[in-house]
């Protein structure tokens, strides 16, 4: 029996804008995949990663490229002989795992308790984002998107205004090592938990013996398990994002490779619905971090989603990914 394979190119329009170093969105541009058969669908979300020159056209048609395979039977299996790790294999693999599930055909542990996940502070003036930090006081993890200008000002702004949550420093590597290495004493004094992927992945090699008052996690220098080797030394820990892994299946062996070698784990992710999220809270449930709050800044998730209350990431209805219990 031949499945029904949809697939398409959905945006949803943030409640503010989110800034980083690369840019700023007003939208989470989203690519979809729905899987149909035995009167089963399942549901997967990516989101195209620019700095990997991924757009949701070419995503889309990565998608549409494997669709015949898709439709005679192809499994999770067989996704890396068909597509390299990224959007497209996650939105794919994630369905492949939602109509599983819901088949009885695979089993996985569900979230089915309140996690905690980091709230973004995202890049603005030192000003606005010490205001935008007075209403995450209460929160358990704040992250804070820096450049190299101002540093010093927005971090302490941020302090200042919730100086009780854990906080994560996330320069998306617009840093280079003297600036790193001057910000140490700044880092240490603020009680930074981590400074998550500091310099551009090309130059991370410089961060084999750097003296560091606080721990580095890797984000654009990970995607899949392979890379882990070259990473001992120069990381702490390791940021796992479904949309770098090609979806949840690469993401559970990284998960377990990451541990095997000493990583400590985060569990991240980009601007978009629940219907990424979700997935995503099978490895978060095991990891030191999560950082999970795309959802959290739009206008309008989907039905029957996460909440996120006070930092707090609240399990999805039953039924919305990963289960047929009504």
């Amino acid at each position: 029996m031949r499945r029904d394979i949809r697939s398409g190119i959905e945006s949803w329009p943030l409640e503010r804008p989110f800034r980083i170093s690369r840019g700023v969105k007003t939208a989470a541009e989203v690519v979809t995949v729905e899987i149909e058969a035995d009167g089963v669908m399942g549901r997967g979300e990516a989101v195209p990663y620019a700095r990997y020159e991924e757009t949701p056209a070419t995503v889309l048609a990565e998608i549409r490229e494997v669709t015949d395979a898709l439709a005679s039977g192809a499994g999770r299996a067989d996704l890396p002989g068909l597509l390299a790790p990224g959007a497209a294999r996650n939105a794919i693999d994630c369905a492949l795992w939602d109509w599983e599930l819901k088949q009885g055909k695979a089993s996985l542990p569900l979230l089915t308790r309140p996690l905690a996940t980091a709230l973004t502070v995202s890049l603005d003036t030192p000003e606005a984002m010490g205001e935008a930090a007075v209403a995450l006081a209460a929160a358990p993890l704040v992250k804070v998107k820096v450049n190299a200008e101002d540093v010093e000002a927005c971090l302490r702004a941020v302090r200042k205004s919730a100086p009780a949550p854990k906080l994560i420093v996330d320069p998306n590597e617009s840093w280079d090592l003297a600036l790193l290495a001057s910000l140490q004493p700044l880092l240490a004094e603020l009680r930074v938990d981590f400074v998550e992927q500091p310099v551009p992945s090309e130059i991370d090699a410089g961060l084999a013996g750097f003296e560091r008052a606080v721990p580095i996690c890797a984000d654009e220098s990970v995607h899949v398990s392979r890379d882990l080797d070259h990473l001992v030394g120069r990381y702490d820990m390791v940021n796992i994002k479904l949309d770098k892994t090609g979806g949840l299946t690469e993401a559970l062996v990284l998960l377990e490779a990451a541990r095997a070698r000493g990583f400590g784990v985060m569990v991240g992710c980009m601007i978009s619905t629940s219907l990424s999220i979700v997935p995503a809270l099978a490895v978060a449930m095991h990891a030191d971090y999560a950082d999970l709050d795309g959802p959290w800044w739009l206008k309008q998730d989907r039905p029957g989603g996460i909440t996120v209350e006070d930092g707090m990431i609240l399990p999805p209805a039953p039924g919305f990914w990963g289960t047929n219990r009504a």
